[in-house]
């Protein structure tokens, strides 16, 4: 009985514990924000230069009251997502054909990784100039900056599927349909879905580079407004709106990993 209750009592200890560690960020943020507000009163910097963040949460109530925070990221986002789920895709297609196929690769590996040593920052000015200042380069810029990481991934994920498991399946009589979706997926998510954990944060990235270049709405370009007019607490205003997406992405493509790699621990 003495021992039920000593599991017990430690149990609820761990979990107070855990709960604390959850909320040390927290902690440190708070403080670090006061810290900043201390400092920047404390020095008498400019607004322009330094805004303190009562006063960048000032500004980012006004933009939700006047809707234009809220305008302009639901263009970034429709972006982000867009060419997260073009990028992932090819990246996926092309990633798998690499993986079965080594002829393939040798033919494609040299042309893949040419492409990726010219930064995207120049790229970007081309393709707005072909495609135009509207959503769909912003687009592509963003599947060009997800496509590398995920198309690794893809490739490294199938290739770890051990190949004891194939000769498994195919004494089983299985179909090659069986055999991806019964084994080479579930074998390969884990690394899949980090591939997909990156690109989901870089597709903000490329959004946004995108609309550095030419656009007339997103947050890119109310970056650059904010920065031309000197209203430094929007564009913090708007850089922590773009920090929030990736978070916010990223938890659910966490998300999306527990609920589908549940069954390794259960």
């Amino acid at each position: 009985m003495w021992v039920l209750i000593w599991n017990r009592s430690e149990r609820k200890l761990t979990k107070r514990a855990d709960r604390l560690i959850s909320l040390l960020p927290l902690l440190a943020l708070g403080i670090a924000l006061l810290i900043w507000e201390g400092a920047v009163r404390w020095s008498e910097i400019p607004l322009f230069i330094l805004p303190p963040p009562s006063v960048i949460s000032e500004r980012l109530t006004r933009a939700l009251i006047d809707g234009s925070l809220l305008r302009h990221t639901l263009v970034t986002l429709s972006e982000v997502l867009a060419g997260l789920a073009l990028g992932a895709l090819i990246a996926s297609l092309l990633g798998y054909g690499l993986a079965k196929s080594s002829t393939l690769e040798r033919v494609l590996s040299p042309y893949i990784v040419a492409s990726q040593s010219i930064p995207i920052v120049a790229v970007a000015p081309l393709l707005v100039i072909w495609f135009g200042p509207g959503q769909i380069s912003k687009v592509l810029i963003s599947a060009l900056i997800v496509f590398f990481p995920v198309l690794i991934n893809t490739v490294v994920g199938f290739r770890t599927v051990p190949s004891e498991l194939y000769d498994l399946m195919r004494s089983l009589r299985a179909a090659k349909a069986q055999i991806f979706w019964k084994l080479e997926v579930p074998a390969a998510m884990p690394v899949l879905l980090g591939g997909l954990k990156i690109g989901a944060t870089l597709a903000v990235i490329g959004a946004v580079v995108g609309e550095f270049v030419g656009a007339d709405r997103g947050l890119g370009f109310l970056i650059n407004l904010a920065d031309g007019l000197y209203d430094t607490p929007l564009v913090f205003v708007a850089v922590i709106t773009l920090v929030a997406m990736a978070l916010s992405l990223y938890g659910v493509v966490a998300t999306l990993e527990r609920r589908l790699l549940a069954w390794r621990t259960g």
